[in-house]
């Protein structure tokens, strides 16, 4: 049997990641100097770090451990399906039980009539998924040229090649020559940081007919789709005013374009409803999800199909030359299975909305009466608070954009919190089943880091607005 990590202290575990393991969304140079941060294991909503430091989740892993660590009943669903069937292939014309059941089930779940399901192994292959088949769809109708796809600035959508440029991430599009063509990017609906002198809801009614006015400009004839977060979590918690969706909704109806709704993060719970399109009374052709799905316990992603759409492809497109060797894995959709019936089974969602929910908002607002917090918001259980050293005119700071985020982000880990930097937003996404005593825990590490993180500021010189 190989060294169990347990066998290796930090400093030989640390070596070891710097030698042989390229991360992910990282400076490889800076965290072989400094080190990685090593997580050996979790409960509830705690990790422990490889020294013996607990910290309070805020991030749910990736925005996904909806349900905690340590949950028995997905370690043997996962168990039991590996003994069964632990993988064969839904490739020509076959299936099994567990992929069967998960797309019944999601078809019952998700809003509207979106009965259909592709499967794949995260959000960025169902949004490559998406792309194709909105592509494909088009060209069954007798409109290939119909082939454009609109997204948004500061959108993620994933980071392969189609789903990172269907994101509006510029720095990802500066590394291998992205965006590929056929889409285009409109602004996003962000009020805080560039909403200026209109009120929210002028500025969410301006953001959403940006998408009428690049209709216009490319042409109805040419758009396929409009892909779009409900609320743009890696982009920092961007939660659109109120006039945003229903003016989106309104044009992609007028100007029969696909809707495209990314719920990775958002869905199962996320905002307190089972899918944000509830939330925000969104009605999608296609939505993609992945995350929650399974609670992070195993990779899993769906693209959930209207009807609509479904019985174009089934009924004019042949064989949808696309898939992955694990689309539908059986041991992932088993454990996605359970997952969802955990959900049900435990009212978890219930709960949200009638107390934890609320009880997070309240605590959560508390935070926009400290000197360094220009703004605190908040939709179901994620939620952002965006430092700035002058409250009044939500200003940034003078340095670089993301210095004060990093350094918060810093002190929060040292203080046993995780919680995320967007630039200088600090965002949180929590599991879904914390506690009351657990959400006060969060604030006032929260409060704590956020005074430490001041301080620091000060001392270095950059409490400094652009003002």
């Amino acid at each position: 049997m190989p060294d169990y990590p347990d066998q290796l202290t930090t400093q030989e575990l640390q070596t070891l990641d710097g030698a042989h393991h390229i991360h992910p969304f990282t400076d490889s140079a800076g965290i072989k100097a400094h080190g990685a941060r090593i997580i050996s294991r979790a409960e509830g909503v705690y990790l422990w770090d490889s020294d013996g430091n607990k910290l309070l989740d805020g991030m749910a892993g990736l925005w996904c451990v909806n349900l905690g660590y340590g949950r028995k009943e997905l370690v043997d669903a996962a168990a039991q399906q590996m003994l069964q069937l632990p993988y064969y292939n839904t490739f020509f014309q076959t299936t099994h039980p567990p992929a069967i059941m998960l797309a019944k089930r999601l078809g019952e779940l998700a809003p509207g009539d979106l009965n259909r399901v592709f499967f794949s192994g995260s959000g960025s292959e169902a949004n490559d998924t998406n792309l194709r088949m909105v592509r494909h769809y088009w060209s069954c109708l007798g409109k290939p040229e119909k082939h454009v796809v609109i997204s948004r600035k500061n959108a993620y959508h994933g980071s392969t090649v189609a789903a990172a440029s269907l994101g509006g991430m510029a720095f990802m599009h500066a590394q291998g020559g992205l965006p590929i063509p056929g889409i285009t990017h409109i602004e996003q609906p962000y009020w805080y940081g560039e909403g200026g002198d209109l009120s929210a809801a002028e500025f969410g009614l301006a953001r959403a007919r940006l998408l009428e006015d690049e209709i216009d400009r490319i042409g109805d004839d040419k758009v396929a789709a409009f892909i779009a977060e409900p609320v743009q979590g890696a982009g920092g918690v961007v939660i659109p005013p109120a006039t945003y969706w229903p003016e989106i909704q309104r044009i992609c109806d007028e100007h029969e374009i696909l809707l495209i709704v990314d719920e990775v993060i958002t869905g199962y719970g996320r905002t307190a409803n089972w899918f944000a399109s509830q939330t925000f009374n969104i009605c999608p052709d296609i939505m993609t999800t992945a995350k929650g799905l399974s609670s992070g316990y195993l990779p899993i992603g769906a693209s959930l199909v209207c009807d609509k759409v479904a019985d174009v492809l089934e009924e004019k497109g042949g064989e949808f030359a696309h898939g992955y060797t694990y689309s539908g894995h059986p041991v992932a959709c088993a454990v996605a299975l359970e997952s969802l019936h955990i959900l049900e089974k435990e009212k978890i969602i219930e709960n949200l909305q009638k107390d934890i929910a609320p009880y997070l908002a309240e605590k959560w607002q508390t935070l926009a009466d400290h000197p360094l917090i220009g703004e605190a918001r908040i939709c179901g259980m994620m939620a952002a608070i965006e430092l700035t050293p002058d409250k009044v005119a939500r200003a940034p700071f003078a340095g670089e954009r993301g210095q004060a985020g990093l350094i918060c982000r810093d002190i929060c880990f040292a203080n046993g919190l995780v919680m995320r930097s967007v630039g200088d937003t600090m965002v949180i996404s929590p599991p879904l089943v914390i506690t009351k005593p657990q959400i006060d825990e969060l604030i006032e590490l929260a409060f704590k880091s956020l005074d430490m993180t001041e301080q620091k500021l000060a001392q270095d010189g950059l409490l400094k607005s652009t003002v």
